[in-house]
């Protein structure tokens, strides 16, 4: 697995202005004496006695519109069990099929979705991924932790089981997507977070999207959509289609999420050669497909929210 190096990111800090203000006031009042009252002697404010010497408080820097996506240089994993920890969930998600076979279903990694190790701009990346979560998802109604996003991805996109969530592999995937996200502040967007939506989606036309599909597609992942296996069982480019595919439940069946990524990262290095109507074109076919069910379907969205490209 590949990572792009970049300098290293440091936290972003709000300082909280201070501003000191000293205020004095002079007081008015009437002399009682005698057999009478007289009005006193003119008394004049007392001047503020710190208005001569007050200080400008520094401005406060504006929060950023979106955080640059930059992926750490290698060399900041720390040493001991914390980056033994980063390193072993690098590898769990990049080789996610050999590592973890009793949770996958199918060949694929969580790297064939979230390119690069979840570094690549709209492909996904977990960069600052930490910050969002957590997160209220109307898929199930819940607020979620990163946790739960993960087992999402196991359930779904790689049709299998979940992981423990105290477990040490779950550990370490958390792990991974911790050291990815340091540096980066909680509450500001990230440049090419999850997938770039097409903002003015076309009318797709699939027998188009075939045909395209044998032209662009086909060299890697096969005329039937079943991929392109390499050792113990796991895909070098994953199946589109078919039982070993991911299922109907994940976000890559839906039209608009799999128009996004093609639009971007697809042909695999040619990301971004390909028209919208292509794009989504593409996705019209591959996402109609036959592929595995998933038995708990009927739990998603019980408080409405389900998005127009939803598959069930």
């Amino acid at each position: 697995m590949s990572t792009s190096s970049s300098q290293s990111r440091s936290p972003m800090v709000w300082p909280m202005a201070t501003l000191a203000l000293a205020l004095a006031a002079g007081v008015g009042g009437w002399v009682v004496g005698g057999s009478g009252t007289t009005p006193p002697a003119a008394v004049a404010p007392v001047e503020a006695a710190a208005t001569a010497g007050a200080s400008t408080a520094p401005p406060v820097p504006e929060k950023p519109k979106a955080w640059p996506l930059e992926a750490p240089d290698p060399a900041t994993i720390p040493e001991g069990p914390v980056g033994d920890a980063v390193r072993r969930g690098q590898a769990l998600v990049s080789r996610t099929r050999e590592e973890l076979p009793e949770h996958v279903g199918n060949g694929l990694h969580c790297t064939s979705c979230h390119l690069e190790g979840g570094t690549v701009a709209n492909a996904g990346p977990w960069i600052g991924i930490t910050g969002v979560f957590p997160e209220f998802r109307t898929r199930n109604a819940k607020v979620n932790v990163l946790q739960d996003r993960v087992n999402d991805c196991f359930e779904r996109s790689m049709d299998g089981k979940p992981l423990p969530a105290d477990s040490e592999e779950m550990t370490a995937i958390v792990a991974y997507m911790t050291w990815l996200s340091e540096g980066v502040p909680s509450g500001v967007p990230i440049e090419g977070r999850g997938f770039a939506r097409i903002k003015e989606p076309p009318t797709p036309d699939p027998e188009h999207g075939k045909a395209l599909y044998g032209e662009r597609c086909v060299a890697c992942h096969g005329a039937e959509g079943a991929g392109l296996e390499g050792p113990d069982a796991a895909y070098v480019y994953p199946a589109l289609w078919g039982n070993r595919s991911f299922n109907i439940a994940a976000g890559m069946s839906r039209l608009d999420t799999a128009a996004a990524f093609v639009r971007w990262n697809m042909p695999l290095g040619q990301g971004g050669t390909l028209t919208d109507q292509e794009a989504y074109d593409l996705a019209a076919y591959f996402t109609t497909q036959p592929r595995p069910d998933f038995a708990r379907k009927g739990e998603d969205w019980p408080n409405g929210g389900k998005p127009r490209d939803a598959r069930y």
